[in-house]
């Protein structure tokens, strides 16, 4: 199917309203449409997770989802966890934890961690496990990004 549809919402905290191909997936309407290429494409196939964005804060991967099924909902990606230039406290355990090391798969896992901390803020490693179950990590290994997750709980300390 061909052709455009208006679309109303809200990105990272910005309300947003601007014509979608129909045939255009949520992760295309967001690094080509508008600029935000933290979120990163690998596999097209919803197997990586680097394409990992919130959609009412649910982790979605947007190489799966049509930019149009974004309408009238609340997106999250990488860039949206800095306020003002200043790093999220997830953010700024990521690297004090020494978790990203080529930093592709870090936006997913970063946006994966923070959904599972905004519904569970004290999770156990298993939870932490489970939330990032769809994101791969080829290179860090997942002892740094859980440690990570658990210090911006509050759990953990700085390797």
């Amino acid at each position: 199917m061909s052709g455009t549809m208006r679309i109303d919402v809200v990105v990272n905290g910005v309300e947003r309203s601007f014509d979608v191909q129909f045939n255009h997936s949520l992760l295309d309407v967001l690094r080509d449409q508008l600029g935000l290429t933290g979120t990163k494409e690998c596999c097209v196939e919803g197997e990586c997770g680097a394409c990992t964005v919130t959609m009412d804060g649910r982790t979605i991967n947007s190489c799966l989802t049509l930019g149009v099924e974004a309408d009238g909902h609340d997106i999250v990606t990488v860039e949206g966890l800095a306020t003002g230039g200043v790093l999220s406290p997830l953010q700024q355990a990521f690297l004090d934890n020494a978790a990203p090391q080529c930093g592709f798969c870090i936006p997913g896992q970063l946006v994966s961690a923070q959904a599972l901390l905004d519904s569970n803020p004290d999770p156990t490693i298993d939870e932490v496990h489970e939330a990032l179950g769809g994101n791969l990590c080829r290179c860090a290994g997942y002892r740094q990004i859980t440690a990570a997750v658990l210090q911006a709980a509050g759990e953990g300390a700085a390797s």
